[in-house]
């Protein structure tokens, strides 16, 4: 039986999730959280095969979450689930330790068959991926001021590069707007750039917003 937890911060989805997952026979939903609180609390004392883990989570972002988790259980199967296009979060997910990616508008049962795959050792990434991945490894080549961003840093980056307010970012991920402004300053000194308009130029020019 592959034991499963779900981390998504809508209970809609959630609950989709574990009556898709209810008529399989081989997989079973052990637990499921809202936050990254939640998630913590669940794998300090116990663990599954595969988390479900949402990238976009209250608190912690799934990324941060996932590398606290790796630490903790260095073989649990990582599948992130998110409404981002995989170009723009997948390759960074997969460096944190995940084995799989999947987008929240793949057909339901893409998630039965990604589930499957990450337990029985796979990763669950498509052809660009993998080939993206490849290059990364058999090339020498500079790395983009971006790549230099931790999780968080890169999530609020994404999130100014869609041209959203520091009051805007800090309400969806519930943190305080003093957090949500040392991150941008950190982003800024990190990546060059002088202002938010920059970080939006830049944002749509290397593609990681629509």
């Amino acid at each position: 039986m592959i034991r499963v937890f779900i981390a998504d911060d809508h209970p809609l989805i959630r609950e989709g999730f574990k009556k898709l997952i209810d008529k399989e026979v081989d997989i079973t939903v052990v637990g499921e959280a809202s936050d990254s609180d939640r998630i913590v609390q669940f794998f300090r004392d116990h663990d599954c095969d595969v988390l479900v883990l949402d990238i976009n989570m209250p608190g912690k972002g799934g990324l941060e979450v996932l590398q606290d988790i790796k630490r903790w259980h260095p073989n649990l199967k990582v599948l992130i689930l998110s409404i981002y296009p995989e170009e723009q979060f997948a390759v960074r997910a997969l460096r944190a330790g995940a084995v799989g990616y999947i987008t929240k508008e793949s057909a339901p049962e893409e998630l039965v068959k990604a589930i499957r795959k990450v337990h029985q050792g796979g990763r669950y990434i498509s052809e660009t991926v993998a080939e993206h991945l490849a290059r990364e490894v058999n090339s020498s080549r500079k790395r983009e001021p971006h790549e230099a961003l931790s999780p968080r840093e890169f999530q609020v980056f994404h999130m100014l590069g869609q041209g959203k307010t520091v009051q805007e970012i800090a309400h969806e991920l519930s943190l305080s707007l003093s957090t949500v402004n040392t991150y941008r300053r950190r982003i800024l000194e990190k990546t060059g750039l002088k202002s938010n308009a920059e970080i939006i130029h830049y944002a749509i020019k290397n593609k990681l917003v629509e």
